[in-house]
């Protein structure tokens, strides 16, 4: 198994895809704050997540669904305080994974330069 396969590597990926897709989501639902009948999209990945790790291959995929939040009169239920909460989270999230990457990353250039 190389480092790109370890199981924290796989991870660390299928979570950067994931929160990915989350903030497509989240621009998309502030996209369609006014428009009737829209229902907010909502990505979910962390358990899933969690159950490949145990598994001991990292790779999970994320699924989008629609919110079942109360809607308004005109049918749309995006919440704007709430898209801009998970926002704020899902990019502190990615910020995160992407340090972590960069510090495997840094840890095989530095192996690579003394070896």
């Amino acid at each position: 198994m190389g480092l790109f396969d370890s199981v924290t590597a796989v991870a660390m990926n299928s979570a950067l895809d994931a929160l990915a897709q989350r903030q497509r989501a989240i621009a998309n639902n502030i996209a369609n704050l006014q428009t009737p009948g829209y229902h907010a999209q909502r990505v979910r990945f962390e358990d899933a997540l969690k159950g490949a790790v145990a598994a001991g291959h990292g790779a999970a995929r994320a699924t989008t669904s629609r919110s079942l939040e109360p809607t308004r009169l005109d049918g749309n239920n995006v919440n704007l305080d709430t898209e801009v909460i998970s926002n704020i989270d899902t990019n502190l999230r990615y910020t995160l994974a992407t340090q972590a990457m960069n510090g495997q990353f840094a840890a095989l250039r530095t192996a690579m330069r003394t070896g």
